[in-house]
């Protein structure tokens, strides 16, 4: 049996819970943004929207969002960057007084063994219950979708648009949003941005760069490379979906 606790009343499951491991390549742990947005940051801040998934009281995934403020004057769309302005958000309205009423999802993550088996589904439905118990308008997911990694020539638009014969998206966790009634709102073409130079990126992926683009393990863009200027720059698209946040039980 699966049963969903959070940081904030149980403390004592964040160390476990971040040993789940992160998602893509080491080399996006180095996304400037994304220093705001380490699991331990997330965690600490807003404990009551990170949730764990237990079974026998042994930690099996976990989900994290943060509440901004949106739409607003400012904000009357989703952000172009995607993931990297999601947290930007999070962290201007936290040094502000701008009322929060929508939460971003920034990271669903299954033990590598559980994965297939429906605890992303059970994560998502938990935040979107989360979402209405803390009177949140919206919950919205700039969505990594993984398998575009398997795709390197494919281009993203193509990718996203791939459908089975049952109508779903191709790519599984797009498929997984679109079961649980999510819907597309736009792709966020800049969503995450990794820059480094060759030997950086040498040691984040194991592979040597070239002028020009070059695939990297982990990544579901390439690599843009220029040897003269001794710099590497990963950019990735995201799709930015959004669920009906409703009460639990009904329509």
């Amino acid at each position: 049996m699966i049963v969903i606790e959070d940081l904030a009343t149980r403390p004592g499951l964040r160390e476990p819970a971040l040993a789940l491991g992160g998602v893509g390549g080491e080399f996006l742990q180095h996304d400037p943004a994304g220093l705001l947005a380490k699991s331990s940051h997330l965690a600490a801040r807003w404990p009551e929207y990170f949730l764990i998934l237990l079974e026998d009281d042994v930690p099996v995934a976990r989900a994290a969002a943060v509440p901004v403020g949106f739409p607003t004057a400012e904000r009357p769309e989703l952000p172009d960057h995607g993931w990297d302005a999601a947290l930007l958000w999070a962290a201007e309205d936290l040094m502000s007084t701008r009322e929060t009423n929508t939460l971003i999802a920034l990271e669903v993550m299954v033990a590598p063994g559980r994965r297939g088996g429906g605890l992303a589904t059970k994560a998502l439905e938990a935040l979107r219950k989360r979402a209405w118990e803390t009177g949140m308008r919206k919950l919205v997911v700039p969505v990594r979708p993984a398998g575009k990694e398997h795709s390197p020539a494919l281009s993203f638009e193509d990718y996203i648009a791939r459908r089975r014969p049952d109508g779903l998206p191709e790519d599984p966790w797009l498929r997984t949003h679109e079961r649980l009634g999510a819907r597309f709102a736009k792709v966020a073409p800049f969503a995450m941005t990794v820059t480094g130079t060759f030997a950086q990126w040498k040691a984040w992926t194991g592979v040597e760069l070239r002028d020009g683009l070059t695939a990297v393990p982990g990544g579901i863009a390439p690599v843009l490379a220029s040897s003269a200027l001794d710099l590497g720059v990963y950019v990735e698209p995201n799709v930015w979906l959004e669920h009906l946040v409703v009460q639990p039980g009904t329509c």
